[in-house]
């Protein structure tokens, strides 16, 4: 449906339905879209493969290419994710407070859906099953706008839940995509605030700035990830190039994907050989400050831009540092706000780098690589919200409601 209103309007209907089902009737919907999707396996992987040689053609970069990848494996993870949301509790209709007033009133908050969300994502299929599972069991419509890199993928794995959401017996407006990939339906989409109640942007940079700064829809930020590791002067350097090395290598492509390594000049001589020989191993090149290029001259001399710089690729900037307090404020003024992590032995320095550090997720001794709402036990997340409003961090359930009030009275006026 090219219309946007005419989608909107149905988006809209569909949500007033959505919002009266019961958990038990949304679940059992899940259960068949998660099972319909791997029975659909080889439809949706022969479309994602039409967008995958085009990208290839078109020379998108690797970690875009991985972004946009469909395995028999991405498939059942996605469908895993769904059966993770039914599993989990129905935050709708969950009474937060209830308090008897003077006058006799008794007034209560509870969770409601927020009603129609809209999604603007870039070559990410996964987030199509992700971000409907989310809203579908809040009770939520979604408009999908995905990226034209993943349109073939789109639509194949929208046709195949709404035949699910059709056999369940379900409104299957309840998940719309737009298929038109002209800017100016973008822009328009937007502007949709008669029928939108909140916009979600996902992709890089430059979509989110795009997007915040020309929505008149209420938005939700998700961020980029220019994320940090620390290595400090205590910790364990077998556990620290363990964890840099699943941090900036297993997916390149994401945005919890280490970027930048931070680390304490005491163990700089020893650890940062070490760390350039497992990341030269997958072919990263390092980019390191001169004190970092100074201990191995084989790295490349790193800049100004690249202390800001989520390259989404075999890339990673190394900083050293004098001290945790230089290593926190370097974090804070090159960070998106995203994942922050330290690998030390050292208590207070754990402590004070949770409780100094601006990020939605500060790790101690992990991976930033588990800021994800599969790995949080969310079932899946509708992305990572780097704002402090709403929502921050992995957005699950909770974040696709919104509240309330009731007020129960047997008479009053207000005199």
């Amino acid at each position: 449906m090219s219309d946007l209103k005419q989608l909107g309007s149905l988006a809209k209907e569909a949500s007033r339905v959505l919002a009266t089902m019961g958990t038990n009737e949304k679940n059992h919907a899940l259960t068949m879209v998660a099972d319909g999707l791997e029975a659909d396996a080889a439809e949706i992987l022969a479309e994602n493969e039409k967008d995958m040689e085009k990208g290839r053609e078109g020379g998108m970069p690797e970690g875009l290419l991985d972004r946009l990848l469909l395995t028999p494996s991405r498939i059942r993870q996605m469908a895993e994710g769904l059966r993770q949301v039914v599993a989990l509790d129905d935050p709708i209709g969950e009474v937060l407070s209830m308090k008897n007033r003077p006058n006799g009133l008794t007034i209560g908050k509870k969770r409601v859906p927020i009603g129609v969300v809209g999604m603007i994502y870039e070559a990410r299929p996964n987030v199509t099953a992700d971000a409907f599972g989310l809203c579908f069991k809040t009770g939520n419509a979604v408009i999908l706008k995905g990226g034209s890199d993943a349109l073939y993928s789109n639509m194949a794995m929208v046709a195949s839940i709404k035949r699910s959401l059709k056999k369940a017996g379900v409104t299957e407006h309840a998940l719309e995509l737009i298929t038109d990939t002209d800017r100016e339906v973008t822009n328009r989409f937007m502007k949709m605030n008669e029928y939108l109640d909140v916009l979600i942007p996902r992709g890089g940079a430059g979509l989110i700035r795009a997007v915040v700064n020309n929505a008149t829809v209420p938005v939700i930020e998700t961020g980029t990830g220019n994320c940090h590791i620390y290595v400090d002067e205590t910790a364990d350097l077998s556990m620290a190039v363990d964890i840099i090395e699943n941090a900036k290598t297993q997916r390149i492509g994401v945005c919890n994907a280490c970027e930048s390594l931070v680390i304490h000049k005491d163990v700089a001589e020893k650890v940062l050989p070490m760390i350039k020989t497992r990341l030269f191993a997958h072919n990263v090149e390092i980019r390191g400050d001169a004190r970092a290029k100074n201990i191995c001259p084989d790295i490349s001399m790193a800049n100004d831009e690249d202390w800001g710089t989520e390259y989404l690729d075999y890339k990673i900037s190394v900083k050293i540092v004098s001290d945790i307090d230089q290593a926190i404020n370097h974090i804070n003024k090159y960070n998106t706000g995203h994942s922050e992590a330290i690998i030390t032995q050292d208590y207070n320095h754990a402590r004070k780098f949770l409780n100094e550090i601006d990020a939605a997720c500060v790790y101690v001794n992990a991976s930033t690589r588990f800021t994800d709402g599969f790995e949080f036990g969310f079932g899946a997340e509708i992305g990572i919200s780097t704002q402090k409003l709403h929502a921050r961090g992995p957005m699950g359930l909770e974040a696709l409601t919104s509240t309330k009030y009731i007020i129960y009275g047997n008479g009053q006026i207000r005199p």
